[in-house]
């Protein structure tokens, strides 16, 4: 793992506040999706697994400490997250029909973590948008950790193939000049 120059670690930083904003984003509307884990895909797209995780990481940190205290119990989902999409990309690139099965390859662990952390250390009650689907559930006679694992899992699954969408699509409008320069590191500008 090669230490990153300051273009990457500006672009790091990016995309942790690209995480803030979808979180804040999706948190002010309650929406019953995420939106918190763009910049970590991005990153982890651009850079592999272990830098990937570091976006999340940075976000889920600042959003804990300032906005929203529940985002520091969902930082293992975060790194989760990044570290798989970083091996998604680094096998091949999603595009097309195989967007469907490369979200579940990375929704499906970090649902596990995410319905465990959910379901035992809150109760089933989080600042999430989906709460209220799993309240409505579990109203209607559904075991709580049962009706927090089915939400969990609908819900991580459409955030994922949402966020990989737009991954992509942020990706595609890079120029082919920066996204070389953050891959491979190389900010020299003409020759010696």
């Amino acid at each position: 793992m090669k230490r990153p120059n300051a273009l990457q670690l500006c672009f790091l930083a990016f995309c942790a506040a690209l995480n803030l904003i979808g979180g804040t984003i999706a948190l002010m509307l309650r929406l019953p999706i995420y939106l918190d884990t763009l910049g970590t895909m991005l990153s982890a797209a651009l850079f592999g697994p272990l830098w990937g995780m570091v976006p999340g990481l940075i976000s889920g940190l600042i959003s804990g400490f300032t906005s929203d205290i529940y985002a520091l119990y969902y930082i293992p989902v975060q790194l989760i997250i990044g570290f798989l999409t970083g091996c998604v990309f680094s096998k091949r690139n999603p595009k097309g029909w195989r967007l469907v099965p490369a979200a579940a390859m990375i929704s499906l662990p970090g649902t596990v973590v995410s319905s465990a952390i959910t379901a035992f250390v809150f109760g089933g009650i989080t600042s999430s948008g989906s709460t209220v689907l799993v309240q409505l559930l579990h109203g209607f006679g559904m075991n709580l950790t049962l009706a927090v694992c089915m939400v969990q899992a609908a819900t991580d699954y459409v955030d994922r193939i949402l966020v990989l969408a737009l991954t992509l699509a942020v990706l595609s409008l890079l120029p082919g000049s920066i996204r070389y320069h953050l891959q491979k590191g190389d900010v020299r500008h003409g020759s010696l």
